[in-house]
């Protein structure tokens, strides 16, 4: 299996039309997004974009298997950071996400690095280096929100 990160941004009249052009800055905007846990299944591939998710297959409205982290401001001047980090067994392709939000990039990398070693700790696994992939904005004065997302599949209904 493939799993897609990508990450995106988007600013509107309102936190949630900002978090819908969020959507659709990363790709994912007319699917209905249900969210996993953090669990990367074995025999997994992860393929990194620098900005949207080229292509899914499924039509509007089906179901879409992601992981996500997202953060919104309406404040005028703050900034809203979000990020996924990962780690993966290289022998097996099993592995681990994390998602965490915030006001500041330092806050959310320092958070992914924290939560990835505890998790790794909790599990007695060692799955290597800490992989992480972080997106900003700043209110401006409309609006504004960042977003990560780890995509894995679509389904229709």
């Amino acid at each position: 299996m493939n799993i897609h990160i990508a990450r995106g941004s988007g600013a509107a009249s309102t936190t949630l039309a900002a978090f819908d052009a969020a959507l659709n800055d990363t790709g994912i905007a007319n699917f209905n997004l249900l969210r996993l846990s953090s669990v990367i299944p074995p025999d997994t591939t992860l393929v990194v974009h620098e900005d949207k998710v080229p292509h899914i297959d499924g039509e509007w409205g089906d179901r879409l298997y992601v992981v996500m982290a997202e953060y919104r401001s309406e404040t005028f001047g703050e900034e809203a950071w979000a990020g996924i980090g990962w780690v993966v067994d290289s022998e097996t392709g099993k592995g681990l996400f994390v998602e965490h939000e915030g006001t500041s990039k330092h806050y959310v990398e320092e958070s992914i690095s924290k939560s990835l070693t505890d998790l790794m700790k909790t599990r007695g696994v060692d799955f290597g280096e800490i992989n992480m992939i972080v997106n900003g904005a700043t209110c401006q004065g409309e609006p504004v929100c960042s977003m990560v997302v780890a995509v894995y599949q679509s389904e229709s209904w």
